[in-house]
């Protein structure tokens, strides 16, 4: 803040500086014996930080003795703007506190509009201070939200935390010690941050902290889950159409800004020629831009629109975690487009269903934490029954105000983890205020135009939470005594072939050639290593086929392979092989290799060791 004490004030509105820019009123005002604020609102700027500008200028009116007061935008004080509309929130704020404490007029000048002025300042002492104030170190910026906690069952009844029995659930005792208590477990030394590096999931020291980087690998891995969360959402049997966009959106427009502000201090922005943006925390804001655009009639929903995001979230430093909590990730983001509620709920069902689906294909079962407004939990009650009864187990209920999120029901799946730990995977929430918010309507049958109501999942979570949950759950196999493995569609080499000697090295690659001009990811190590040394080092990558050939191999056009999970080793035919992993990867669309066939042109990669 600028403060003034001015003889003589006045200013007139020229043009808007954004184009939802504020009303601008009479475009301008005069003033005798004001105290003026130039002021500018910067990044983190909150309701603690306008009690202080009131303590500071309610100070300056007691020394300088004004007749009124005007509050001046200036954005020219700082190059750490706040967006605009967080700006206009907090000068509002501002001129009502002060207008409710001192006895002079209070006049605040428009907000988002280029201004002449003219200024006589009296030039005594007092009369031009200036003062800077920030939110202090440690200060939340996010409003706190009123929570109660229940859990539901099946059955539709309703327990307090406190009095559930969990002698039979073991899993919602720890989603509840830790969402209702705030305690979690010990833990341990958690093997999935040593499988992602295993596979070069690594974060990139030449960022901020909390980035990964995907080596060959992981580029593999993080390709086919891509992949594969498409297939998932065209399984749900609706038409969904598949879209790209940007990841950059302009905080000064007000659905933008409204439907960001939700995440407080987790958004990152940048400033690019004077306006600042935000880097998208998942696909809404793209697809709510392009949907709303678009001409939809109700014989067109239920219709769904996915896009694999690469998404940004400013997490703690302390909370960051190889595949999980990350800073940038990559979100394959569906959003359903329906008639009303009901028909949000009846698809809601399907989507429910699939989450299901997908996590028990990699052996694992989901408990539920189901965040509800209170109107919905009352007058949809029935509807939570229901989908408590798909749930097949009790699930945890928190209990919010409406009207302060865009959801009325936003359910998180987590799995327990290896060191015993809730880590949410998929999620699927009932959105009911951004079809208004972004201006996104489709045609009912009366010819009226309305706002659909959207569901918004992500059926198989992040892809590096979902790449999570594999990995836990091979850690998990490796502590019961089991073969730790990943499914063979998303391994990054399905076939080794192992040569014995060189002079077999021509009949190794040719099989590996047959094997994948066939669609299999497959190499050959030629390295001048030892059988033995080359056995282990494929079981470092926990490849899931080793194919051995040597002299009787190569004159019977033979292979002798070994598959990791079991251990099981035979003999058998190359075409024998191929339909082996093609019926183990049915339904898996394969992705192009992306490492060299020989393994002897490759770099020494420093994850497997």
């Amino acid at each position: 803040m600028l403060l003034i004490h001015a003889r003589r004030f006045s200013y007139r509105v020229v043009e808007k500086s954004f184009e939802e820019a504020e009303e601008a009123g009479a475009g301008g005002g005069e003033f005798n014996n004001a105290l003026v604020i130039f002021t500018t609102v910067e990044n983190g700027d909150d309701l603690n930080v306008v009690k202080k500008a009131v303590n500071e200028v309610v100070d300056a009116v007691n020394v300088v003795k004004p007749t009124e007061v005007v509050v001046y935008p200036y954005a020219h004080l700082s190059s750490n703007l706040a967006p605009p509309l967080k700006a206009l929130e907090v000068l509002e704020l501002l001129s009502k506190e002060l207008s409710s404490i001192l006895s002079i007029g209070v006049h605040r000048a428009p907000f988002g509009w280029y201004k002449a002025f003219q200024l006589e300042c009296y030039g005594h002492p007092l009369s031009e201070l200036s003062k800077t104030i920030s939110p202090e170190v440690g200060e939340v910026r996010r409003p706190e939200v009123r929570k109660e906690y229940l859990v539901l069952t099946p059955s539709g009844e309703v327990f307090s935390p406190g009095e559930f029995n969990y002698s039979k659930d073991y899993e919602l005792r720890v989603l509840v010690e830790k969402e209702v208590y705030g305690r979690e477990l010990e833990g341990g030394e958690n093997r999935v941050n040593d499988y992602c590096k295993k596979y070069g999931f690594e974060w990139e020291s030449f960022s901020d902290y909390g980035h990964m980087r995907y080596g060959p690998h992981a580029a593999a891995i993080m390709e086919a889950v891509e992949e594969y969360s498409w297939i998932v959402a065209r399984g749900l049997g609706i038409p969904i159409l598949r879209v790209k966009g940007t990841n950059t959106f302009d905080l000064s427009l007000k659905p933008v800004y409204e439907h960001a502000k939700l995440f407080g201090d987790r958004l990152y922005s940048l400033d690019v020629d004077g306006r600042k943006y935000l880097l998208r925390y998942a696909a809404c804001h793209q697809q709510f831009s392009m949907i709303k655009d678009w001409v939809i009639s109700y014989r067109n929903l239920p219709l769904g629109v996915f896009e694999v995001a690469d998404s940004y979230r400013l997490e703690q430093r302390g909370e960051l975690n190889l595949c999980f909590r990350t800073r940038k990730f990559y979100m394959p983001d569906l959003h359903i487009l329906t008639k009303d509620l009901e028909q949000a709920v009846e698809e809601s069902f399907k989507v429910q269903a699939k989450i299901h689906e997908e996590a028990a294909k990699v052996g694992r079962r989901y408990v539920a934490l189901y965040n509800v407004t209170e109107d919905f939990f009352k007058e949809h009650f029935d509807y939570l029954v229901k989908f408590v009864e798909r749930e097949k187990r009790p699930v945890l209920i928190c209990l919010i105000p409406g009207g302060i999120y865009y959801w009325v029901l936003n359910v998180e799946y987590h799995v327990i983890d290896n060191v015993g730990r809730p880590r949410e995977i998929a999620t699927f929430q009932i959105d009911v205020g951004n079809g208004e918010r972004f201006g996104i309507t489709y045609v009912d049958e009366g010819g009226r135009k309305r706002h659909p109501v959207i569901i918004h999942t992500a059926l198989i979570g992040s892809i590096e939470r979902y790449i999570y949950m594999v990995l836990d759950a091979a850690a998990k196999a490796e502590k019961s005594g089991e073969t730790p493995h990943i499914p063979t569609w998303m391994s990054p080499i399905q076939v080794r072939v192992i040569p014995v000697s060189r002079e077999v090295l021509d009949y190794a690659i040719d099989v590996a050639r047959e094997l994948a001009e066939r669609g299999l990811r497959v190499d050959v190590d030629d390295r001048d290593e030892s059988l033995g040394r080359k056995i282990r080092d494929a079981g470092r990558e926990w490849i899931p086929y080793i194919a051995v050939v040597g002299r009787r191999e190569a004159e019977t056009r033979t292979i002798n392979v070994r598959e990791r999970r079991t251990n099981d080793q035979r003999a058998m035919k190359v075409s024998e092989l191929y339909e082996l992993v093609s019926r183990e990867i049915e339904g898996y669309l394969q992705v192009p290799q992306t490492l060299p066939m020989l393994v002897s042109q490759r770099p020494s990669f420093n994850y497997f060791t």
